[in-house]
């Protein structure tokens, strides 16, 4: 029986909420900003690397979000010190940071579809105001 959940998934959860609470208190960087959000990390199977993804929120502009990753690439260095203190890992993994449109993608998704239903209730009604007129 093969085990649901290996020690590199285990790490990347630790490593999610950990980078999530590090990022909102502990970054100042106006670049980055306070909306955001941690929606994944991915370790490498020998936890030497690990790829970040983020989502900012309140940002629509395209260049405040490279701004905003740049910003958190800078302080990876910061980041992997606190993440030394917070977790007991024998190699904290290197940190490279990366967004993640997932979010903006889903909405425009949702939209999308909200409006497709809603035009077609809207010819649904219009034919059916047109058969009680006939």
């Amino acid at each position: 029986m093969a085990k649901e959940f290996g020690r590199s998934q285990r790490v990347a959860q630790e490593l999610q909420k950990e980078l999530a609470v590090i990022i909102q208190r502990e970054i100042k960087d106006p670049r980055v900003g306070m909306m955001v959000t941690v929606s994944g990390v991915e370790v490498s199977r020998d936890l030497a690397y690990a790829k970040v993804f983020v989502t900012f929120l309140n940002d629509k502009d395209e260049d405040a979000v490279k701004q905003g990753v740049k910003a958190l690439q800078d302080a990876s260095g910061f980041i992997r010190t606190l993440l030394g203190k917070a977790m007991r890992l024998r190699i904290v993994p290197e940190l490279t940071f990366f967004y993640d449109n997932s979010l903006v993608e889903g909405m425009r998704m949702s939209n999308l579809v909200t409006s497709v239903v809603n035009k077609d209730n809207e010819r649904h009604v219009d034919e059916k105001s047109e058969d009680k007129e006939d």
